[in-house]
This record gives C-alpha cells, structure tokens and sequence, in this order.
C-alpha cells in the first residue's frame, strides 16, 4: 500500500485513498511542480493470483488510453513498473459511478440516461473509428462516472482490444456476465462493434430499471414491464440494442445514435398514428381520384416544401444586420427535419459567429451542442462534417474568447479536437487535410507542453513547433485571402512562439539564422497587410513590439551560448 503523504518517483505525493477494489487500489496525488492533481492507480503482486496476467492487461489498458483523446475519456501520464507493483497514473476523474447513483436512487430518469447514452455513443463512435478499431468490451454503471458539470467519463480499459479483421474469434473471454454480449463468451466468432451495442444497451436497461442484468436471473426484461412509464420507443431501441443475434442489433454506434436521438419515432403510438393516417390516405383515395391526386402530388411536395423553408432561412440569414437573428435563423435551418445533415447552416452560423472578430464562448457551447445533437446525421456526409469540423477549430484557434497569451495557446487547445475530427473525416486529397494536420499538432503542442516538461519528455517537439509554424506562414499568413485577423493573429503567434522557446528550439537544433530569418519574414510582410478597424490596428501594433521582444530573445539566447563558448 502507498503510504499518504509519500511521494511516488519523486514527483506524485499521494493525498489520500479514493477507491480500492479486489486487485488494485487508488489515490489521489499532485504533482506539486505543476500544480495538478491526478489519480494514480496502483496492483500489486501480492494478493493476485496471476500477476502477469493482470500486468498484461494492464499494459494493454495504458497502451490504449496513452493514443487516445476524447472529453469523455480520461488520459494516461505516467506508468510506474517496479518488481511487485504496478502503478499508472492518470487524470483525475472527479465524481461518482453510476453504480453508485443506482444504490441510491434505484433507477433514474429517462430524459437523463438518454443524454447520457449519447454521450458514450459518441465515445463508442470515437473509438470503433480508430485504426484498428477499439472495442470496449466492458461497458456498465460501475466504468461509467458522472463528473460534477453532468458529463461522462468512461473508464477501465482493461478488457479492450484492438479489432482485428483477419481474426476469426476472440482469444480470452472477458466481460461482466449480464453486460456482456453472448458472442463474449462461449467462442460464438470475435467481438466487434456491436458487441458494445449490446453493453451499451444492458447498461442502459439497468440505469432505466433499477434491475441488474449481472445478478440472477440474467435477464433482459422489456422495460415497460416493469415501468409502464417508460416510453415504448425506448424499450423497442434496447430490445434492438440488446439481441443475442448480433446481426439483429444496430449495427454500429451512429445507427443506435440516430435511434435514440429520434426516440419517439419508435414509439408504439408514433406507428399508430401513421397507421391512422394511412388508413385515411387509403379511404380519402377510395373516395376520390381528385382526393388522389392532391395527396400524392402533396406527397411529393413535402420534400420540396422543406427545401424552400430551408433555403428561406438560409436567405434571411444572409440579409440580416443583427448578429443574433443572423444565427438564430441558422439554427432554426440547422434543426430542421431531414435537413439536420447540411452543411451549410453549420457554416454560416460560424462564419456569423466570428463576424464580429469574437467567438464568444455562448456561441461555441450553442454550435458544439448542435454538432454533437445532429453528428448521427451529418457523418451520413463525412466530409461536409470534416469541413464544418475544419472550419470550427479555425474559429477557436482565431476568434475564441481570450486575447492575450494565455488565451491564444487556450484557443489552440480548444481548437485541437475539432482539427482531430476534420483529419478523421476529410479526404485525402483536400488541400486543407494537410493544414489541419499542422494546427491539430500545435494544439497538442500547447495542450501537453506543462506535463512533457515536468516529466522531462519535451525534447524535440520545440524544432517541430517551429517547422509547424513556418508551414502555416507558407500556407496561410501569405495568402490575401485570408482575413486580416487571421492573417496577424498567425503572425503574432508564430512571433510569440519564437519569443517563448527561444531557448529550447536552440536546444532542438534550430539554428539562430532560422529563427532570424522567420521573424525577418514576418517583418516584411505585416506592411502588405490591409486593415480595416480598430481592433486589427491595434493588433498590428502589437505584433511590431512582439517582433522586437522575439528578436531579443533570440538574440540574448545566442549571445549567452556565445560567452560560455
């Protein structure tokens, strides 16, 4: 057991002890130096069986979570091995499981666990969209925390695994019975994606209920069987999440997604009313070749009536002077029926938004909603979803909320995962796939750079933050079409940069001339920029004194290097 107060590889001091289950126990630590907190959780030798094994699974669990990035799942720092322990430290998840929120309130509202369920959705997307696929294999209340701000965290990747195509079945079985899909156990052919449909699905099935399919009887019961109150559409998508034969299930995330987000389309009293309706249709018809007619030619209509109402909003958007009704038409044209999966109101709402040279964090909480509402819909176009993703992380990284140097490098984090997305979802050969590259890589630059210093791994990754800056020069602050806040933001960015890290791109290898001559660059183009308010000429005032600070630090750095030669 670690003991609190001590410190762990000379950096983690262990605050207290946060949980402990039958092969691991975990604490709460800082690191002091960088004043964040982490969970640090630790197996050791004695009292498991099988130590290797759990090791191996262990490693496979850190290997997994060390490449991936997603708001719903925790990151992994550090792993400790030593003789008889095992010890990985990771961020701190604050909050309780939902096993926990189910012993004490027995089961929990329906509007709540279908949010929730679209949360993971969208961390099962994220993960089956990997290369090669990562299927979870292990989805229940007691892996999934409800963090204090209402969001998910899912946890405990021990039984994940790579999917692999050439494989014929799995090699272990793993997974808690009840959650667990029957293709888990008994060598029914290897676990895929729809083998977390089905955990997703008996999960849920708990959280509605209050049964636990992992005690006796096993079972997954319809949920109106046992409340009535819950909707008959939701019981028809979990019986559909939850069958044996996985063929019968969703197929992937975004078909249960797209279900669950239009839940009173598999309601029971939905189908009756179409039925009604048709049963009309059918007698009006009878009736009527006239009757006929309009109803056909009314059929037939439908589609072009919400074209026209969707190019209505689209054009009193664009006639608007008031930023607000501006966006307010966009979202009406965004959330419109079978028109939720184009592009074009997602854009002109950002291109609205970053009008006024600020993208206001209401804003930007308003658009990442929509998205992450309507994303079932719009990877049905994945790449009009890589070009609104590409398009929103330009609006972070220039326009978000936050003017001086903190808030540029909080822009760039911000920015990161939606320039993720656009590489995920952009094709090969679009010429801004290679340019998200750059900006998803500086982010992650300005995201990681705290921790990489404390743990002494930055070595390197300064010469790639200038390389990635002179890219964007190339490609970006040269071009007139660019706008002018784009253009001396990117400039005062790179000026910055240089300022900042003098120091360790000299230790990367960047030579002096290098540094000068970008900084020279930058100097000679800033008069060929146009402005044309207050704010830009502000902004370019600004930059000529970042240019002569930068050009000093080099300068000092040099110079320093100089004298002890």
């Amino acid at each position: 057991m670690l003991k609190i107060g001590s410190v762990l590889d000379g950096k983690y001091k262990i605050l207290s002890e946060i949980g402990h289950g039958g092969m691991s126990t975990v604490y709460m630590a800082i690191n002091e130096k960088a004043n964040k907190t982490w969970a640090v959780k630790e197996v050791r030798k004695s009292g498991v069986m099988d130590f290797e094994a759990v090791k191996q699974s262990l490693i496979v669990e850190t290997d997994l979570l060390k490449r991936l990035r997603h708001p719903n799942l925790p990151t992994i720092v550090d792993v400790i091995e030593e003789e008889d322990v095992f010890l990985i430290v990771m961020d701190y998840v604050e909050g309780n499981s939902l096993r926990v929120l189910l012993e004490e309130q027995g089961s929990l509202p329906e509007d709540y666990v279908i949010e929730w369920a679209k949360q993971l959705l969208d961390v099962l997307s994220y993960l089956h969209a990997q290369t090669p696929p990562i299927i979870y294999r292990d989805m229940k209340p007691a892996n999934i925390i409800l963090k204090p701000d209402g969001n998910l965290s899912l946890i405990d990747f021990g039984t994940a695994r790579e999917f692999k195509a050439d494989k014929t079945e799995d090699t272990a079985c793993l997974g808690t019975v009840g959650y667990a899909a029957p293709e888990q156990f008994g060598g029914l052919g290897q676990t895929d994606e729809r083998t977390d449909i089905y955990g997703l699905g008996a999960t849920l099935y708990h959280l509605l209920t209050g049964h636990n399919p992992s005690l006796p009887p096993y079972e997954i019961k319809p949920i109106r069987s046992i409340n009535p109150n819950l909707s008959q559409g939701l019981e028809n998508i979990l019986l559909c999440a939850t069958e044996k034969d996985p063929e019968q299930r969703y197929q992937n995330a975004e078909e249960f997604l797209y279900a669950i987000s239009h839940v009173e389309e598999s309601d029971e009293r939905y189908y009756k009313k179409q039925r009604r309706k048709f049963r009309l249709f059918l007698s009006t018809l009878l009736l009527s070749g006239i009757c006929f007619a309009l109803g056909f030619s009314f059929l037939l209509s439908s589609q072009s009536q919400k074209e026209e109402r969707y190019t209505m909003l689209l054009q009193n958007a664009e006639v608007q002077q008031d930023g607000a009704e501006k966006e307010k038409n966009y979202l009406e044209a965004a959330n419109m029926p079978d028109m939720e999966g184009r592009e074009e109101a997602y854009l002109g709402f950002i291109q609205s938004a970053k009008s006024d040279q600020v993208f206001s964090r209401e804003e930007a909480g308003t658009l990442e909603e929509l998205i992450r509402k309507n994303r079932a819909a719009l990877l049905k176009h994945p790449e009009e979803y890589g070009d609104i993703c590409f398009q929103l992380g330009k609006a972070f990284w220039y326009y978000y909320e936050g003017e001086d140097n903190a808030g540029r490098m909080e822009r760039a984090k911000s920015a990161a995962p939606w320039f993720a997305n656009a590489l995920e979802y952009l094709e090969d050969g679009d010429s801004k796939k290679s340019i998200a590259l750059v900006y998803e890589r500086i982010g992650s630059f300005y995201r990681d750079i705290a921790t990489n210093i404390v743990e002494a791994s930055d070595q390197g990754m300064y010469k790639t933050l200038f390389e990635d800056f002179q890219t964007l020069f190339q490609e970006v602050a040269v071009k007139e079409e660019e706008g002018e806040m784009v253009r001396l933001e990117l400039l005062e960015f790179m000026a910055e940069s240089i300022e900042q890290y003098a120091g360790k791109m000299r230790a990367d290898q960047v030579t002096r001339s290098a540094m000068e001559d970008a900084l020279l660059r930058i100097e000679m183009l800033l008069p060929k920029i146009s402005v044309n308010s207050e704010l830009t000429e502000e902004k370019k005032k600004t930059l000529e004194e970042t240019l002569m600070e930068a050009k000093i630090a080099v300068q000092n750095v040099f110079s320093q290097e100089e004298d002890k030669g």
